[in-house]
Parts: C-alpha cells; sequence; structure tokens
C-alpha cells in the first residue's frame, strides 16, 4: 500500500466512525431529526434503531474502504487517485443520507403511533440570562492567526526579490510538487490573504456559537443550559484553536518558498494537522454531544413539561425553515454543531459569500 492511499485512509476512518455514531450524539430529545420527549430516548424500538443505523454505517464505511484500496491500484497519477478518494467519499455520503432518510420515515411513523406527548404540556423555555453567561471563549483570541498573517505578508515583501521565480503551489500526499506558478505580488500575497480568509471565517464561526438560537429543554431547564454553555465553550476553544493551527501550517508552507524546508516534511505537518483536527472533532462530539446532551457533569429537577413540537419546520428533520423565526442559526437535529434557518434571507447571503471567497482567492492570487 502507497504512502498516499494510506494517508487517505487515515483521513476517511474518522469521517466513517462520525457518521456510524450520530444517533448517538444528538440531543435526548430528538431522534432522527424527529423531536421526542426525553424520557422515550431509552424505550428498546429507539435503542434498536440507533444500533441498526449504526451497523448499517459501519457496514457501508468497511465496503467503501475495501472499495477504495483495491481501487487505488490502478489509479496512474495522485489526480486520478484523488477523483477516487472524493467519488467514494461523496457516494458514502450520499448512502448516509439516504439511509437516514429511512430511519426518519419510521420514526416519525413511531411517533405519530405512540402519540407520546398526549399527556405532557408543549411549551418553549427561554433563559433571558442566558445570553449574560460567558457561551465563548473572547474573539480577541483570534488576533494570534491575524498577527501571523500580517506577520507573513510583512516577511514576504521584504523578501519577495530573494523569492524564486516559480513557486511551488500544490503538493501531491508524498511530498512532491505537483503545480508552480510564476512569481508575481499577487501569487505571493495568496498565502496571506488566504491566512486572513480563515481567519474570519473562524472567527465568524465563533461569532455564531455565541449569538445561534438558544435551545433549552423543557423537561429539565436548569441541566439544559449548564449543558449547552458548556457545549458553546468546548467548540469555541476548538475552533480558536484549529484555526490558529491550520494559520500557523500556511505559513510554515508558505515559508518553505524561500528556506530550506524539506516538502515532504510541509506535507507531512499538513496531514498530521488535518488528521490531528478530525480526531479532535470526534473525540469531542463523542465526549460532549448535541448541545451538551453527553455531559454528565450537571444534574437538574426533571418537570412535567416537553419542548413544543416544530417537526413542520425542520425539513426531512435536517432543514430548518420558519420564516417567522428570527434565528438566522440554530443547533442541528441530525449531528454535531449548527445550520442555518433557510427562510431567512441572510443565511443564502452568508453561504454564498463564503463559498465564493473560497473559489474567488486561490482563482484570482493563486494560479
Amino acid at each position: 500500500m502507497s504512502t498516499s492511499v494510506l494517508l487517505m485512509c487515515l483521513i476517511m476512518i474518522p469521517v466513517l466512525i462520525s457518521l456510524c455514531f450520530i444517533p448517538y450524539w444528538t440531543r435526548r430529545t430528538e431522534s432522527f431529526g424527529v423531536s421526542i420527549p426525553e424520557k422515550v430516548y431509552h424505550l428498546p424500538e429507539l435503542k434498536k434503531m440507533r444500533k441498526q443505523y449504526a451497523w448499517i454505517m459501519a457496514g457501508i464505511g468497511l465496503a467503501v474502504l475495501a472499495m477504495f484500496v483495491p481501487g487505488s491500484m490502478i489509479c496512474d497519477d495522485e489526480e486520478s487517485l484523488g477523483l477516487w478518494f472524493v467519488f467514494l467519499l461523496v457516494a458514502y455520503l450520499a448512502v448516509n443520507f439516504l439511509a437516514y432518510l429511512i430511519f426518519h420515515r419510521k420514526m416519525k411513523a413511531l411517533k405519530k403511533q405512540a402519540d407520546w406527548g398526549k399527556e405532557k404540556k408543549q411549551m418553549v423555555v427561554v433563559d433571558t440570562g442566558f445570553r449574560q453567561q460567558k457561551l465563548t471563549y473572547s474573539h480577541l483570541w483570534f488576533l494570534i492567526p491575524f498577527s501571523l498573517a500580517l506577520a507573513t505578508l510583512i516577511y514576504f515583501i521584504h523578501v519577495y526579490e530573494q523569492i524564486p521565480e516559480k513557486i511551488p503551489m500544490q503538493y501531491d500526499l508524498n511530498g512532491k510538487v505537483t503545480r508552480y506558478a510564476e512569481k508575481s505580488y499577487r501569487t505571493v500575497l495568496f498565502p496571506p490573504v488566504m491566512q486572513v480568509y480563515l481567519t474570519l471565517l473562524f472567527l465568524w464561526i465563533n461569532i455564531i456559537i455565541g449569538k445561534a438560537k438558544q435551545q433549552i429543554g423543557a423537561e429539565n431547564p436548569e441541566k439544559s443550559i449548564r449543558q449547552n454553555v458548556i457545549f458553546r465553550r468546548r467548540w469555541s476553544l476548538f475552533t480558536i484553536l484549529s484555526g490558529t493551527v491550520l494559520v500557523s501550517m500556511l505559513s510554515l508552507s508558505s515559508f518553505s518558498w524561500i528556506h530550506p524546508v524539506s516538502a515532504g516534511l510541509v506535507t507531512a505537518v499538513s496531514l498530521v494537522i488535518t488528521i490531528g483536527i478530525l480526531i479532535a472533532a470526534l473525540i469531542l462530539s463523542f465526549t460532549t454531544g448535541q448541545g451538551g446532551s453527553r455531559v454528565k457533569t450537571v444534574s437538574g429537577k426533571n418537570g412535567d413539561m416537553i419542548n413544543r413540537d416544530e417537526d413542520q419546520y425542520w425539513k426531512l428533520g435536517q432543514f430548518y425553515f420558519n420564516k417567522n423565526d428570527p434565528a438566522i442559526f440554530v443547533e442541528k437535529r441530525f449531528g454535531i454543531g449548527w445550520t442555518n434557518n433557510w427562510a431567512h434571507p441572510l443565511s443564502w447571503i452568508f453561504i454564498l459569500l463564503v463559498v465564493g471567497l473560497a473559489f474567488t482567492i486561490p482563482y484570482f492570487l493563486g494560479n
């Protein structure tokens, strides 16, 4: 097995594992995108569904790995290997979504048949003091990656004449350069501009974590509030650390233009950082859960209320459309993190801006 194939497998495995365990990480008031009372989360029928889903996705994941390794043997170059990798990953995600839809429909039918909420009052709990708590770590921490980007810019302007006429812009997984660009101020600006873009992106994610709509469990509000605060702060810290590390990685790779840094070392460091971030996200998801649902250090008193049923606003249990809700960002129902209120126009503006810049910057500066 080549180094490239092994490294791609190491990147793929955390992704496959995370998709298997999503049903165990979601809030206990939600199951396969359907709202449920927390007390029914441990019913045998629901336990069986979660276990079935995990085994099905694990089996498909193993099949994907089994196809990837022999398929990679007939790939002639890194480009075709990369395309094969992306194809299988996209195919797995598509199958994953189809499997989810099957379980989502089963869950909706089971909820309708059982009518769990008929004896409980539905309500929405809002804590007016929630925003006064420290939900995220300070945005000032992003001054570190901003400073790195500024230092990179100043340094490259200062040593511009020492930069070789051909700049390595892309490496394969074995550390070999696969694409060069002619030296110009435009291409030299590419690393610091990308660093600023990444810093702003991670800063924006940190803002979203703090500003996203609060979701408090009606059955145990006190416990839910504490869990949600821990959930937000943990992911805020992860966002700051991973953003800073990625920006630092860009500095290392760009400094290799001038200094005698092995291309293999640059590639190895990049892969270690990428795999490390994936594993860290996996561990954080396992220990925290969606909304802090897996945090065991808090407790509170259970009540006789349940969350208001908002299934009608969640299309396929994953896409939130509620034009009467001013919130732009809400917690995911199936998965870890946050998603958009797609009925809000700003959601589309934000997503188009992020994706547009991600393609525009490399196109104008990286070529």
